[in-house]
């Protein structure tokens, strides 16, 4: 409604009425009546008022923008020359290379063939990924001392990394923690007086790339302190698992122990990982009483009340409670220090206080010192042990394929089985959603063609587009040396209904040419000379309009800039082959007889005898 309106400024008799049958202009009729030529004149002077500013600020930036037009295209004579030498080429020459196109049919479709083959050829090398690597300018270093550790060991180790992250030129500035939750939390493993973090902050505007400098340099002091587990991070902006863990599922703890040990040696040897961690760390040193229920059978005892005391004389019970102004004080009742403060204090406790035969523990239990589990972790309610890695080098697909080739090589137990799971499982459920959405999208598109165009052919020889914008996306992203992810995917279905915009306002104009009465090779090649000036400013506005989001401007860019590279890399090959492939497929599909115009079929009828 905007467009038309604007068009009509400054046409002379724009706002006349036409007298039908008469062809001539007559001004409006105003209605009679005070009131109602009252009524009639408010909105009038109103839209009058409104049309009057308004058209001078439109004529306000015409000037303004003739006026930098001329400045533009002064300084920018040079570029605009050549561009229209080349697009009068184009012009020109197009018609011919039409021509050409029809007489040699097959030859068009086995280059455009061979270019979806050579696509899928590069395809598998590009590798893949859940997202892009982002830069987010920070980074945290999570250690793990041997258990037992005291809290000074730990802050020991963590400024001995904090010293040599601040030495090095790409870090802004630094801060750690020694020592996290305590003992009791319900993740031990990464809580604890042996645990430590460090928090890295790189100076604004570096690249992703500076930022695994970083952690490889830190990684070298880090491999030269024994004892020492580590594990980079990075601020979580989605929620997702580590990109690659392998699950050890069983049973028995000390055999998942072992396997995982064997695994995480599997993927240390390896280049392409770092920082390999396994869930089955040394807990902490613990007292195991293990009670013989027949030993305190013997002694009519049971096995409960002999826990129950143990837990009571060495943890305690709460007596009473000593009030203290508004505070309320537990007052605690157990063994003295020096009564429960190693083994043999423990093996030496009374099981039966008030007894005329006093029991130590050690007649009905065997008190041993031990490590037990750090944790058990448990998937789909099974036991298991998670070997986690970042990727070092390469794309999450890669990494996932050598882990499983690295898992195959291992000799597992019996009842004991592993998978690759992490961000490569939810990059495998991903890419089959957007497989689904791309072919969704795809039918959805030929679904309305087909009900505007009234047929099923038309809107087929128009999908010709879509597989050729599929190879010129995979040959964008191979040049630019850029990995699938559910970015790519999304600039992929972005491109099943940009690409065809081309085709169908050339296959529009040939349908309208035949029905006029040309025939169908001068209609193809009358159609494209005719859109070819849309088609070519239609690919070079899009293109233009998303370069800035592809040369990876402003911070995030490394997420956005896939989809931009893939919706230009597609529109491009799909433009160039659409001129040419289209036509050809029309040519081919469309078995419709030419519509004969009407003076030639009057001229038909007259010499029919």
């Amino acid at each position: 409604t905007l467009i038309p309106m604007l068009a009509c400024l400054g046409v002379p008799g724009a706002n006349k009425l036409k007298v039908e049958g008469s062809g001539e202009d007559r001004p409006r009729v105003e209605p009679k009546g005070r009131m109602t030529r009252f009524l009639y004149h408010i909105p009038r002077g109103a839209a009058r008022g409104i049309g009057f500013t308004f058209k001078w600020s439109v004529i306000g930036l015409r000037s303004l923008s003739g006026l930098l037009g001329r400045a533009f295209g002064f300084a920018l004579k040079p570029a605009m020359d050549a561009f229209t030498k080349g697009y009068t080429y184009l012009e020109e020459g197009y018609p011919q290379l039409i021509r050409w196109a029809l007489a040699h049919k097959f030859r068009v479709l086995g280059v455009a063939a061979a270019s979806l083959l050579v696509a899928l050829a590069l395809l598998p090398t590009l590798g893949v990924e859940l997202i892009p690597q982002l830069s987010q300018g920070e980074f945290q270093v999570k250690l793990t001392l041997p258990p037992g550790t005291p809290l000074s060991g730990s802050d020991a180790a963590v400024e001995t990394v904090e010293a040599a992250a601040a030495k090095l030129p790409q870090v802004l500035t630094t801060y750690s923690v020694a020592g996290t939750g305590n003992r009791l939390d319900a993740n031990p493993v990464d809580a604890g007086e042996n645990t430590a973090s460090l928090n890295v902050v790189m100076k604004p505007g570096l690249s992703h790339r500076e930022e695994d400098r970083t952690m490889a340099a830190l990684r070298t002091t880090l491999n030269q302190m024994p004892g020492i587990t580590y594990k980079f991070e990075e601020p979580s902006l989605f929620t997702l698992s580590t990109p690659l863990e392998v699950e050890i599922v069983g049973y028995n703890l000390d055999t998942l122990k072992q396997v995982s040990e064997q695994v995480a040696q599997a993927l240390s040897s390896s280049p392409r990982f770092a920082d390999v961690k396994s869930t089955m760390q040394a807990g902490q040193p613990e007292i195991q009483i293990h009670i013989d229920p027949a030993r305190t059978a013997q002694l009519g005892l049971l096995s409960s009340d002999v826990a129950n005391t143990v837990v009571s004389k060495v943890r305690g019970d709460v007596a009473t409670r000593y009030t203290l102004h508004d505070r309320k004080i537990d007052v605690l009742v157990r063994n003295r220090a020096d009564q429960r403060a190693n083994v043999d204090d423990i093996r030496n406790l009374i099981i039966n206080p008030g007894s005329d035969n006093p029991v130590p523990l050690s007649a009905v239990a065997d008190v041993t010192l031990d490590e037990g589990p750090g944790e058990i972790r448990r998937v789909s309610q099974e036991r298991v042990a998670l070997v986690s890695a970042n990727v070092a080098q390469g794309d999450l697909g890669a990494a996932a394929a050598e882990a499983s080739t690295l898992l195959a090589k291992i000799s597992l137990p019996a009842g004991i089985y592993a998978r690759v799971a992490g961000q490569n499982e939810e990059m495998q459920s991903s890419f089959h959603s957007m497989q689904f959405a791309l072919g969704l999208a795809i039918f959805l598109v030929y679904l309305v063609m087909a009900a505007q165009f009234e047929s099923l052919i038309h809107p087929l020889v128009i999908m010709f587009s879509v597989p050729l914008a599929l190879v010129g996306a995979v040959f964008a992203l191979f040049i630019t040396q850029t990995t699938i992810s559910v970015v790519v995917f999304i600039g992929f279905i972005m491109l099943a209904g940009i690409v065809v915009n081309n085709a169908i306002v050339l296959v529009d104009l040939v349908n309208q040419l035949r029905a006029r009465g040309m025939e169908r090779e001068q209609a193809l090649v009358e159609a494209g000379r005719s859109r070819l000036r849309p088609i070519i400013m239609t690919m070079l506005t899009t293109t233009l309009g998303l370069l800035p989001m592809a040369l990876g401007l402003g911070q995030g860019a490394e997420i956005r800039a896939p989809m931009a590279i893939t919706v230009i890399g597609g529109i491009l090959f799909s433009t160039l082959l659409t001129l040419v492939v289209v036509p050809v497929a029309y040519a081919l599909l469309d078995r419709k007889h030419d519509v004969k115009a009407p003076a030639e079929a009057a001229a038909g009828e007259a010499v029919t005898p």
